[in-house]
């Protein structure tokens, strides 16, 4: 009895055993089962990583060329006719107002000044032989020795003589301001910055006529305790131009100094062929480091009032309707917009016009994306927004692993690792 007993509580167990062995083995293959389907749907939805537009700043900086230029700059010519005697002062020499630069000589003109100071002597003679002739013909006025028309004629020949002599003065004086020209002097303070004669070249208002391909004038003195920079700025920029605007200058010869440029004036005018006004800068220059003729890059910064942002540009979307980027919408649906570029930049871009500070635009989008697709949003690894560095709110569990666009299921992946 216990046998039998015993054989029917084996084969119970037995039973119950192999029954909860299928049941367990149908259970996990429906989970399986369910989990491969959540899986393969979940992964047929492709993944996208967004940005954030980043708004321009509120200034815009340009940077342009420009020209320096001594506060003044005064070329010496010749004006008068000779060879050089002497030149006293050279290139980079510190001059003071009425300095001696160099000195001509020119014998035609001291002949000239001989000749005039001669002519004035005879015209005095002459004055005082005339003077004491018609003093004469007065005093034999009361005697009626003479008549009344010769005295007349004697005086007026008097005053003839005098206006003589204050035309042979004049002359002389003529001739003697331009012997001060044969002494080249210093208009002003400052520094030579042109010597463009020897001892020995013939000089004229023509120029040096030694060397006629030379430069016409003999010297050129700048003063640059302040010097001016001429930058043609562009009309975007005309509202701006006006006292206290400032702008940084530099220059290729000191490549790791910045100097402060203040505006100065303006041409209130510009250019038709390159929509240019010329604008004037002011730079302090008491240690005269900055020389005149100098290359010099000029950073304008202006305050600007204009809605545009900043995106990768490697969210741009290019078809058959032009520039666009993909929108990730609330429902996380895609949606191609048009957009209008209004700046290239490295790795950016510059929209004016399509998108708003609030909008998730798709970074690399696939070229399988579709208007209205379903997608889902990852946050990015570190470092896949280049310009904003944000790192976008995933509404799914991080997967920076996940490549946006992939339809790669994880269990596949996880099948393909191993």
């Amino acid at each position: 009895m216990m046998q039998r007993l015993r054989g029917k509580g084996v084969a119970l167990s037995t039973t119950f055993l192999v029954l909860f062995y299928f049941g367990y083995r149908i259970y996990e293959n429906g989970s399986d089962a369910a989990l491969v389907r959540e899986q393969t749907l979940e992964g047929a939805v492709p993944t996208v990583a967004v940005v954030s537009p980043k708004p321009v700043p509120s200034t815009e900086t340009i940077t342009l060329p420009g020209n320096i230029v001594g506060w003044y700059e005064a070329p010496m010519y010749a004006r008068v006719t000779g060879y050089v005697k002497m030149w006293y002062k050279d290139y980079g020499d510190l001059v003071k107002n009425g300095d001696i630069l160099a000195e001509i000589n020119a014998p035609d003109l001291d002949a000239e000044y001989r000749q005039a100071t001669a002519d004035l002597e005879s015209e005095r003679a002459k004055y005082k032989l005339a003077e004491v002739t018609a003093k004469r013909w007065v005093a034999l006025r009361p005697n009626h020795a003479v008549s009344e028309q010769s005295i007349t004629v004697q005086e007026q020949n008097l005053k003839v003589q005098a206006a003589l002599v204050n035309a042979a003065e004049q002359k002389v004086r003529n001739v003697e301001a331009f012997i001060r020209f044969k002494t080249i002097v210093a208009p002003f303070d400052g520094v030579v910055t042109q010597r463009n004669i020897n001892v020995g070249d013939l000089v004229s208002k023509e120029g040096n006529l030694s060397t006629p391909n030379a430069k016409s004038n003999l010297f050129t003195v700048a003063d640059v305790h302040v010097v001016r920079v001429f930058v043609n700025v562009p009309s975007a920029f005309g509202p701006f131009l006006q006292p206290g605007l400032t702008a940084e200058v530099t220059v290729p010869q000191l490549p790791n100094r910045r100097f402060t440029a203040k505006f100065l004036t303006v041409s209130r005018g510009f250019d038709v062929s390159t929509r240019t006004a010329v604008t004037v800068f002011t730079i302090d220059n008491e240690d005269r480091a900055l020389w005149p003729g100098s290359y010099a890059s000029v950073h304008l910064t202006a305050p600007v009032d204009r809605q545009a942002f900043t995106i990768p540009s490697t969210a741009l979307v290019f078809q058959e309707h032009g520039t666009q980027v993909a929108l990730v919408t609330e429902d996380d649906r895609l949606h191609l917009k048009p957009i209008t570029v209004s700046k290239l930049m490295d790795n950016a871009v510059e929209v004016a016009e399509g998108i708003s500070a609030g909008d998730r635009i798709v970074n690399n989008p696939s070229a399988a994306l579709l208007e209205g697709d379903k997608v889902r949003v990852v946050t990015p690894a570190p470092g896949y927004d280049l310009v904003s560095g944000d790192t976008p709110e995933s509404k799914e569990t991080p997967a920076s692993s996940e490549v946006q666009g992939s339809t790669e299921s994880p269990a596949q992946k996880e099948y393909s690792t191993k």
